[in-house]
């Protein structure tokens, strides 16, 4: 990380931190209560566990610059909610368009290989990278509709950028959030998609830019 303290210039208020990680900046505010209420923590790197904080949940937040990943459980664990630039007043706002609602926040990160530039990822049909294969640039509401085998994904090769893979068409369900930074990229089992996925199936994907 580079920490600096702003001088007033580059539009930076003086005193403002400024924390540069793979040259994007980060940072998100969370609060415990509803509507940007109670308790107040900010943050520019990640949190494994928001109650070391005094918060027993994270209930409305804040993402100031970059893109996140908030998690149900500490340490990363559980449904996964992707956060991007802007204002969350309560829970919903992250998991509206999940099939399956979860009141709880216990965990975020930045996804630093979230970009504007070159996003690409091959789908396979069966695990361990093989089966049938398609190369992916662009979002897909459905890909079945594009013309996908059938409504699962064995295995998963992020080659650049960040991915969200959602369980149904339209981008909802579950979402596992795919990155060319993790795992070396490769998702060679459906569990590795996270650790609440319970079936192959992916039947829409977004990519996550800045």
């Amino acid at each position: 990380h580079i920490r600096m303290i702003s001088d007033g210039s580059h539009g930076y208020a003086p005193g403002y931190l400024c924390v540069f990680t793979h040259f994007f900046l980060f940072q998100i505010t969370v609060y415990d209560q509803e509507h940007f209420q109670g308790r107040r923590c900010e943050f520019t790197a990640c949190c494994q566990n928001i109650m070391e904080y005094g918060m027993e949940t994270v209930r409305s937040l804040k993402v100031e610059c970059g893109v996140w990943v908030g998690f149900e459980h500490s340490t990363f664990n559980g449904q996964q909610f992707i956060l991007e630039k802007g204002d969350y007043p309560c829970w919903e706002a992250w998991s509206g368009n999940n099939a399956y609602r979860i009141e709880r926040m216990m965990s975020f990160r930045p996804i630093y290989s979230a970009t504007h530039s070159d996003c690409r990822m091959m789908l396979f049909e069966c695990e361990n990278m093989t089966g049938r294969q398609w190369e992916v640039c662009n979002d897909y509401p459905s890909l079945q509709a594009m013309g996908w085998c059938n409504n699962e994904v064995g295995s998963i090769q992020v080659m650049s950028g960040a991915w969200v893979c959602y369980q149904y068409p339209g981008y909802r369900g579950y979402q596992y959030i795919m990155e060319c930074d993790c795992h070396g990229g490769e998702y060679r089992h459906y569990r590795e998609y996270g650790c609440h996925a319970q079936t192959p199936q992916i039947q829409s994907i977004c990519r996550i830019q800045h």
